[in-house]
This record gives C-alpha cells, structure tokens and sequence, in this order.
C-alpha cells in the first residue's frame, strides 16, 4: 500500500503506511470481532502469525502488517513477560500494542489487563476504542464509583479483559484494601498510559503517579508491565526505566521517531491581547477542519470563547472549571465537528483523540517546549496536515511563574500536618484546614506526596500519620524548581528560533532523529498571515474593555473554626450575610486584568486612582441592576493602599450623589490576612477587626436601606464577608460589595 493511502476500516485507521485504533461507526459489533480474533488461536503456530491475524481480523484487511517497533514491543510483553517502557509520537499506536497484547495473553489464560489512564476523558476513548475491538473494557474513576459491584461481578465471571483505573482510585482505601489485592492477583498485564507523570521531570507530574512503583513491586512473578508516553526527553526516559526496573529487572525500551510530519508549526508575535484576540477574529474560519485554541488561564479561555461567539464562531469554552458533563459534551461536539473550535486551559490535554483535528492555537504559551510538544500533538493525527500556530504574550512569564511556585510543596506546612496527624487521631482534609494554613488545593497535593513518601496514608474518613520519620527533600525540589526556570527558557529560545521548530521540539524530547521538517515557517516562510480586519481589532478591543463581573458572596462558614476559637459553623445567617457584589474585572482577564495587575502590584504606589480606571468602576455602577439603590458608601480600611481606596469610594459617592460615610474603624489590631492561607486561617485573621462607629449606627438607623462597600481586591472574599457582617450588625439592611479586583 502506498504510504498516501489513507483508509478507514472498522475501528482503525490506516493512514500513511501506519495502523492507528480509532473510533468509527462502521466499526463491527465487539461480539463478532471477539469470536473471529479468539477463534484462529489454536490454528496458528507463531505468535507473529497470531498477532497478525488478530490484526487483520481487526481492521478487515488481509495484508495489513504492523509497522515498525509494534509486533516487537508486543513480543516482549507476551513472550518473555518483560517491563517495558514504549516512548513513541501521539497517533503511533501505543494502544494498538496493548489492546492486541491483551487478547494473546487472554487467549493464553492470562487475567484481565490492568491500565493505570490519568483522565476521564482518554479512558471514555480507551473504553470505546476497546469495545470496538472486541475487548471487553471497563473503568473505574471519580465518575462511576457506584459501578464497581457490577464491574466486580463482571470480572469474578471472567468477563473483562481490560479494565482501566485511574491512579487516585489506587489509594482509595475501600478499593485499595478489598479490591484491589485480589486484581492485582489476576492481573495479566499491567498498563501505565501516559507513564512521563511519573517522573519529577515530566511536565505532567502526578504524585499519584509515583506509587505505581511501588505497585509494580507487588505485581507477581512474570507478569508483563508495559508503560507507553509520547512526551519524554532523555531524563524522563532513565527516571521510568529505573522505576520500572525496581529489583534489578531488565527494562526493554523501544524509542521512535518523535516528530510529527503532519503538522505545520509556526510563532506569529503580535503586540498586544487586543491583536491577538482580533486576529483569531480575522483568521479563525479560514485554519483548516476544526480545532482547539489553548490558553493559559480559565478566564483567558472563557472571555476568548465569549468574544468569538459573540462573532458568530461556533466555539465552546473547556476548562478546570468547566462541569464534567458539559465537558464530555463539548468533547463531542468536537469530535463530531459541530463547533470550529473548544477554546481550552491545558484541562483538555492527554488523551483526547481526534484523528482529524486539523488546528492547535495557542494563545500565550505554556512552560515548556515538551508540554507544548504533548499539546500541539493532538493534532493532525490522522490526516496529512494541521496547522500549529502560537501567539505568545508578554503575560505568558508571569504566569508561568504564579503555576511553578504554586506547585512546590512547603517544609514548614508539611512539618505542620505531620504534627497534627501524629496524634493519632484520623483528620479530614476539612479538618486539616483548621489546623493548617494551607488552601484546599495545595493542602490536597501535599497530603499525596506525604502519602506516597509513606509519611501518611490515606484511610476511611480521612488521614493518619503512619509514624515513619520523614526529611524535607529540600535538594530534590531545588533541583526540579532550577529545571523549570531552564525549561522557561527554552520555550522562549522556541519562540526566537530561526531554526526548524520540529527539530527543536524533537531536541527538547531527546529525539535522537530530529532533522529539519521543511513545512514550519521556518523552513519553508509564513503560511499564516498577519493581518487583522480593522472591524475584528475593534470588537476585540470592545471584547477588552467590557468592564464588570459578579463578586459571588460567601454563604457558609469554613469548618473547624471552633479549633481557631471562633464560634460560627455551618450557613452564614440571613442577618448577617452580604448580596452579590461586583467587580471591575479579574486580575487573570485579558483586558483590564493587565491594567489591574500593575495598579495593585506589591511595590505599585499608593495614589489616586487614575480617571480611566475610575470612569470605568463608574460605568460597572451604572449596568449594575439592583433592587433597592443604596444609601450609602463605606470602604474598607486599607494600611497599604488607603488612597486608592478612598478615591474610589468617594468617587463612586459622587457619581451616585449618596454620602460616603468613610472607612470601618480598627479598635485593635490590624487584620493580617494575606495572599494565600486557606479559609479558616483567613477568616480567623480578620474575625471582629471592623467596627462600625456608634454615629454610624444611628446613622443606618434613620436611613435604611443597602450599604455599598468598596475595597481594592477580593481572595479570599472573607475580608468583604467580615466587613458587611459588622456593618449588617450596625443595622445595615444589606451590603453590597464592589471591589477593583478578584484574584481569579
């Protein structure tokens, strides 16, 4: 067959010489594929001839063959029961492997296949795919839980061949203790997919991930464990093969060619998010087939699909916050090309699989060239050409930044938890938080690298200590926070290169056959243009000067707080709640966010604000609808930007033509919340430091009605909620918050 061949058969997808799993309707029912696979096994003699007609049976081609290193890193795994580890490009058919494994150690009375799958989305894939293979698949994660009965059934009748698990599901205690030992006992051949997170120095790091050595040790004798990656550079490469070589076991690697000769890379700078957004404006129909636009931050996705949709383009934001359903919605619509484009945070990365996707943007750049690589990887899978195109910004360090320092766990929150779960006692995660100063996420990531250093473990209702000393790995973090800084480095030489940009990617992963591609623009010049209609730089510089967002209110109390000596639990009383608020934008948005930023910036002076920003709180006032107008303006006291916040109130008092009644009185100590710290701590920092003077009951007294509450910047949001308690407390009918800024 030619290599431009391109053929869809059954579930598969021939394509350039290559054989990939995919997932089509014309694929035959699982049944019937199962029975003419298992069936010819007694009748062959090799097991290349085995594989083989599995193969052709799976795709319906009597001269279908593998293509290079597939049969070989099967062979290993079902003749000689080896570890092996397969790094090899997005689309070569790493799946492929193990499904057709599976079925030749099934047919030999193995157990079911065990894969370890990091996402909701590529188990939905991997679960699809293997049904139209004729591999019975089932899974278990965070969205199916209650299935596990059924699918435990299933497995005690010999009815599964793989079942997939997510590497949390691994150390829930139920599963972990009752479940899992006797898999682990049937297990015929263990799959860790997308094996680089369980490095330090993948860009994808899990410390879930890093109990799966731990787990292979338990595996019995010559059971097969096969890990598989598409993003890997050299040091990724020995941290795996060590893992996986726990005891001294020999470990197969086969390594291919990384480069992607489908895609066509190329960097456009443009100067500034106006240009960017307004050239997605002008551009965005003409990219060929249907696509993803990455950006850095949830909101950077969800203004960006705002402005497009309201331009007419059929695009749908996709995001950490987005809700699972509508995430697995938004995946269809994709797949069935029903919208151009889902406008993505890297919460649509590994395992999504569209073998026609035929664009990646990027507006703003992620941290690394290999986490660029994986990103940009999942297009042009199945087809000859994709366009990648990146828009970096001036913001992108920034970020890059506020993600690297967020991730690192720290020495004295650690030693803090240890003490509090050496008691003895079993402590929630909630719990913690009381006694901790730590947020929920941060609090969470810590508990698993504790967790998998065997410093606590996990049990039914919560946490304990296991008493096993415990040493901050201080050189350890040092060492991945330096290779960040190098790895940020990087992507910016990326984006100056004049050089082959494949080749640099293909270097960055240690390709040892990276060569110039002659497609990206380097290569061969600019396929992409740079112009901008001047009616798109005008909706995006609308897009970008919208002003206004919600300040959702606080409507429960953090547990725990009688730990801290405060006496509240539960929902936050009607009498002493606050309304929603607003905000003249979020410090992450694309339009005021920048401006915001530098104004409210540590070092930043404290001054008057400027008559843009001022004009434009004004006009979040004027489109705010509320149901009785307020009577008056406090703000809250400020230490280090009291005339930013002063001439905001009063500024908003004057446009409102309603009196400003001046700042909350301090009666003691100055509230010490600061950026960071969980709830209970924040709360704790603020509880009964405002006060409203005695003229200024009397004053609510004789005029009731709601209060306008103005500070400079919401985190927490526990200053604005303690601040319009005292004020409701004073007689206050309602509060209304308006603070410059949230945090996110």
């Amino acid at each position: 067959m030619k290599s431009n061949v391109r053929a869809r058969i059954g579930g598969w997808l021939w394509s350039k010489g290559r054989l990939r799993l995919r997932t089509y309707d014309s694929t035959p029912p699982a049944a019937s594929v199962r029975a003419a696979i298992l069936g010819p096994m007694a009748e062959t003699t090799t097991l290349h001839a085995q594989a083989v007609s599995i193969l052709r049976t799976l795709v319906g081609r009597e001269d279908a063959e593998f293509h290079e290193g597939q049969f070989e890193a099967i062979e290993a795994l079902v003749t000689d029961g080896r570890r092996a580890l397969v790094v090899q490009r997005t689309g070569w058919g790493k799946s492929a492997v193990y499904f057709v494994a599976s079925l030749l150690l099934r047919s030999r009375g193995a157990g079911p296949t065990l894969i370890v799958s990091p996402l909701l989305a590529l188990m939905r894939d991997q679960v699809a795919a293997a049904a139209r293979a004729g591999v019975r698949a089932a899974a278990i994660n965070s969205a199916n839980q209650t299935d596990w009965e059924e699918v435990s059934a299933q497995l005690a009748a010999n009815q599964v061949d793989v079942l997939l698990v997510s590497p949390e599901r691994l150390n829930n205690p139920s599963f972990r203790e009752k479940q899992l030992p006797e898999l682990i006992r049937r297990t015929g051949l263990l799959v860790i997919d997308e094996a680089h997170c369980i490095s330090d120095w993948g860009h994808d790091f899990r410390p879930d991930y890093r109990r799966l050595r731990d787990l292979i040790e338990t595996m019995p004798q010559g059971v097969p464990v096969l890990a598989t990656t598409a993003t890997a550079n050299a040091r990724v490469v020995k941290d795996v093969e060590e893992q996986l070589g726990a005891g001294g076991t020999d470990v197969f690697t086969l390594r291919g060619k990384l480069a992607r000769d489908s895609l066509r890379l190329g960097v456009l700078r443009l100067p500034s998010p106006r240009s960017r957004l307004a050239w997605l404006l002008t551009h965005l129909e003409a990219l060929p087939g249907s696509g993803i636009i990455y950006t850095l931050t949830v909101s950077a996705a969800e203004d960006t699909a705002r402005l497009l949709r309201e331009n007419g383009h059929r695009v749908l934001a996709y995001t950490g916050r987005t809700d699972p359903a509508d995430r697995e919605s938004a995946e269809a619509a994709l797949k069935n090309n029903e919208v151009k484009a889902l406008v993505a945070t890297s919460a649509l990365g590994m395992g999504f699989d569209k073998p026609d996707l035929g664009f990646v943007v990027h507006v703003g750049a992620p941290s690394s060239p290999v986490a660029y690589y994986q990103q940009v990887g999942r297009a042009g899978r199945g087809m000859p050409n994709a366009d990648v195109l990146l828009l970096p910004g001036a913001e992108d360090r920034d970020i890059w930044a506020y993600f690297a320092t967020a991730s690192m766990p720290a020495e004295d929150k650690a030693q803090r938890v240890l003490e509090e779960l050496a008691m003895g006692e079993v402590l929630s995660t909630p719990a913690l938080e009381a006694r901790v100063n730590l947020r929920r996420s941060p609090l969470e990531l810590l508990l698993k690298v504790l967790d998998v250093d065997g410093a606590v473990q996990k049990v039914t209702g919560g946490w304990r200590g296991t008493g096993m000393p415990w040493t901050y790995d201080r050189e350890r973090y040092s060492r991945i926070a330096k290779a960040r800084v190098i790895e940020q480095k990087s992507m910016l030489d990326y984006e100056n290169s004049s050089n082959c940009r494949m080749e640099f990617l293909a270097t960055a992963l240690d390709d040892p056959a990276a060569a110039p591609c002659g497609r990206c623009d380097n290569c061969a010049g600019h396929w992409y243009s740079d112009e901008v209609a001047h009616d798109a730089s005008e909706n995006a510089q609308q897009a970008l000067s919208r002003v206004g967002t919600a300040l959702e209110p606080r409507g429960q109390w953090p547990s725990g707080m009688d730990k801290l000596g405060l006496p509240v639990k539960g929902r936050i009383g009607a009498g002493q709640s606050i309304s929603t608020g607003r905000a003249l934008a979020r410090l992450t948005d694309l339009g005021w966010g920048t401006r915001l930023r530098e104004l409210l910036a540590d070092g930043a002076p404290d001054q008057p604000l400027d008559p843009g920003a001022a004009k434009a709180c004004v006009q979040v006032l004027a489109e705010w609808t509320w149901d009785v107008r307020p009577v008056a303006v406090v703000s809250v006291p400020s230490r280090r930007r009291p005339q930013v916040i002063k001439s905001l109130a009063e500024g908003l008092a004057q446009v409102g033509r309603i009196p400003y009644l001046g700042a909350l009185q301090v009666p003691g100590e100055w509230p010490t919340g600061q950026a960071g710290g969980n709830s209970a701590f924040r709360l704790a920092s603020v509880w009964d430091r405002f006060a409203v003077p005695d003229d200024g009951r009397a004053w609510f007294a004789a005029n009731p009605g709601p209060v306008l509450l103005v500070d400079d910047l919401a985190d927490s949001r526990w200053t604005i909620t303690v601040a319009g308690k005292a004020l409701r407390d004073a007689g206050a009918q309602d509060v209304l918050p308006f603070v410059l800024a949230l945090k996110a």
